[in-house]
């Protein structure tokens, strides 16, 4: 039921639909059901057909709540330049999953613009549109508190800007880590962008009234820097997962073992140990069909690995697809395969596809770093079991009992698993009630 004493909340993000991935859901799960709590959210983005998308997924735009004002503005952002000069027609991905890990002369000189040039990122040309139309929506006085979502990190900067200017309550939501990202060091830096950056950095988590973050180990990265922050004012919001997207049953196929990964695949996520795991099990286990299929870009450095593996004729690739498409790949599988990039910073990464695998009720195993975020959450929810990226033997024992379980039952699903604190519904609710503490203070 819709509460009609909500106050009104600017929600400034870069990415909505028809943009694709995992940014764009948190927005959009969080419009559906902030105004059933109390907040009623206006979205301000960028014209889509000027936007810098890696990732279009045009059927988010069906979720897009019926009467919500979502205002665009144009942007100027340096990605055309750069299909000119490569000659590629795709936008890099987060992590540059779409490029070959040997850049070309022209990826190198790109990224160096890209990290010294467009401080913080190469979408901070949409911020002066974004600041002017905001301030238009900000002079009406119509709204009591602004949050913003990133990355993109510059998006941050509209709201520090807003903050000084209008005094309203600011939220900076902070998807993922900023100078602490693990592909940072791709960029090139010279020391006085690298000193910049981290200005902005410190500056948003000053000034901000409240922090959000997805992972207890991304506040205490935040916490660790050399800033002036109360504790008390950064809140763990994780991602999650929408109950309305489960709509298909699960259908487990009856004589494949079927392992399924989704999402970006690229070479930080280190899965040489699960690869080697498969490859032994297909020898030790020839009476089963085992298959190993990814849903969504895949490096061509990944896939060379599992061809050394030795288990790339059991391999399937599937391109990126819709969301809702991706899940119901989800509910095909026997098991679900999760890897956490291995990098600097891999104990603050919890994927935001864990808790959609956690709300298939499939077996999940991962690859990761023990005693992290990720490790807890799926410990806590029963809902598989998280190992190191080294830990060969124990891998092997679990992949060879489930494989064990499956001769006898090939529905290896896990009906009772305890994760309903991770309904995007719910998380909502906790977003909402921290606008409203701040609110309630002015």
């Amino acid at each position: 039921m819709i509460n009609n004493s909500n106050l009104n909340l600017l929600y400034i993000s870069y990415y909505w639909p028809p943009s694709g991935g995992p940014g764009v859901q948190r927005g959009l799960k969080f419009a559906k059901y902030l105004p059933e709590l109390g907040v009623q959210p206006a979205i301000l983005t960028v014209d889509e057909q000027q936007a810098s998308y890696p990732l279009l997924d045009p059927t988010f735009e069906k979720e897009v709540p019926a009467g919500l004002e979502v205002y665009r503005t144009p942007t100027s952002e340096p990605f055309e330049y750069y299909k000119k000069l490569s000659g590629k027609k795709e936008i890099p991905y987060s992590g540059f999953a779409n490029q070959e890990k040997a850049d070309s002369f022209v990826d190198k000189v790109f990224k160096f613009v890209r990290g010294n040039l467009f401080i913080p990122d190469a979408r901070v040309g949409w911020n002066k549109h974004a600041l002017k139309k905001a301030e238009e929506l900000l002079q009406a006085n119509k709204y009591q508190a602004i949050l913003t979502t990133s990355p993109p990190h510059s998006t941050q900067l509209i709201g520090l800007k807003l903050k000084k200017k209008y005094h309203l309550p600011w939220v900076a939501d902070l998807r993922d880590p900023w100078t602490n990202i693990h592909y940072y060091d791709q960029l090139y830096h010279t020391a006085l962008a690298k000193r910049i950056d981290k200005q902005y950095e410190l500056q948003v988590l000053e000034q901000a009234d409240a922090v959000i973050v997805t992972s207890e180990d991304t506040k205490r990265l935040f916490l660790n820097k050399p800033v002036a922050i109360d504790p008390n004012k950064i809140f763990v919001i994780p991602n999650g997962y929408d109950e309305d997207d489960f709509v298909f049953q699960s259908t487990a196929p009856a004589d494949t073992f079927l392992i399924t990964y989704t999402g970006t695949m690229t070479e930080n996520y280190n899965i040489d140990v699960f690869l080697k795991v498969l490859a032994h099990l297909m020898s030790a286990h020839s009476e089963i069909n085992y298959k190993l299929r990814f849903v969504g870009k895949v490096s061509d450095g990944v896939k060379q690995r599992i061809e050394k593996a030795g288990v790339l004729g059991i391999t399937e690739f599937i391109p990126y697809v819709p969301h809702q498409e991706a899940i119901k790949y989800l509910m095909e599988s026997t098991i679900l395969l999760l890897a956490i990039a291995d990098v600097a910073t891999v104990y603050a990464n919890v994927p935001g596809k864990l808790f959609e695998y956690l709300a298939s009720n499939k077996p999940i195993v991962c690859l990761g770093p023990v005693h992290s975020d990720a490790d807890r959450i799926i410990d806590e929810c029963g809902a598989g079991r998280l190992f190191h990226y080294t830990a060969y033997d124990l891998m092997l024992d679990h992949m060879t009992q489930m494989s064990k379980a499956w001769k006898i039952n090939p529905n290896l699903d896990l009906p009772f698993m305890n994760h309903a604190q991770y309904s995007r519904r719910g998380l909502a609710g906790e977003l909402a009630a921290v606008i409203q503490q701040l609110v309630d203070k002015e």
